[in-house]
C-alpha cells in the first residue's frame, strides 16, 4: 500500500539516546521497536533535526535498554552531547506492518472523521503510557486537543492511503455547548455509577 507523502514525516522515531556510558563514547538507549534490538538492524540512524546520520558500531544488551557505540563517537564528551537525540530511519526501510497494525507516523496528520464524514479533527500525536495506545486529535471545533482510545470502537476504520480516520466518541464524553466554559463544544466527561 502506497503511504501518502503529502508533507507529513516519512521517517519513523526507533530509539533515543541517553546518557554516557563510560569514557570511550558508549551510550545508554532505548529502543522503540517491537522487536527491542530491531533498531540495529535499519542501517544508519539519522537524528531528529536530520543534521547527523549514526552508524553502529556495537550493541549490547543492558539493565534498561542498550548499551550502544557510535562510528566516529569515541570520547565520553561526544557521547554526552548526543543524550536525548531520538533516532529515525526511512519509512520505507522498515518492514510492512501486520493487518490492524499501523506505524505512529503513519497515523499523524490523518484526518478525522465521524462516521457521517463530517470534520472531527487531525491525529497529531500517539501515546502509550503503558495501557495501551491513545491517539491525541486536535479538534476542528475549535483547537483544543483531546485523546482518545485508539481501538476499534473507537477509531473503527483508519485508510492510509486516503488520509483519515473515523472517530466514534466514546459514551463517556458528552460533547455540549456550556454557556459557563469558555470554550464552546467543550468535551466533558460523564461519571455513571450501577445503582
Amino acid at each position: 500500500m502506497p503511504r501518502p507523502t503529502d508533507g507529513r514525516e516519512t521517517r519513523v522515531c526507533v530509539a533515543q539516546i541517553g546518557a554516557a556510558h563510560g569514557l570511550r563514547g558508549g551510550v545508554h538507549l532505548r529502543s522503540f521497536t517491537e522487536a527491542p534490538d530491531a533498531f540495529a538492524q535499519y542501517g544508519p540512524l539519522e537524528t531528529e533535526d536530520r543534521s547527523r546520520r549514526l552508524e553502529i558500531d556495537s550493541v549490547k544488551p543492558s539493565k534498561d535498554g542498550f548499551t550502544v557505540r557510535f562510528v566516529g563517537i569515541t570520547r565520553r564528551e561526544q557521547a554526552e552531547a548526543l543524550r536525548n537525540i531520538h533516532l529515525y530511519v526511512d519509512r520505507d526501510r522498515l518492514p510492512a506492518p501486520d493487518d490492524g497494525e499501523f506505524y505512529f507516523a503513519d497515523l499523524i496528520g490523518l484526518a478525522a472523521v465521524t462516521p457521517q464524514g463530517e470534520p472531527f479533527g487531525e491525529v497529531i500525536a500517539v501515546h502509550n503510557f503503558g495501557a495501551g495506545d491513545i491517539i491525541e486529535l486536535k479538534l476542528c471545533a475549535d483547537g483544543t486537543s483531546t485523546m482518545l482510545l485508539f481501538d476499534t470502537a473507537t477509531v473503527p476504520e483508519v485508510d492510509i492511503a486516503g488520509g483519515r480516520i473515523v472517530v466514534v466518541m466514546p459514551e463517556e464524553i458528552v460533547v455540549q455547548d456550556d454557556p459557563a466554559s469558555s470554550r464552546p463544544n467543550a468535551a466533558t466527561p460523564r461519571a455513571s455509577r450501577d445503582p
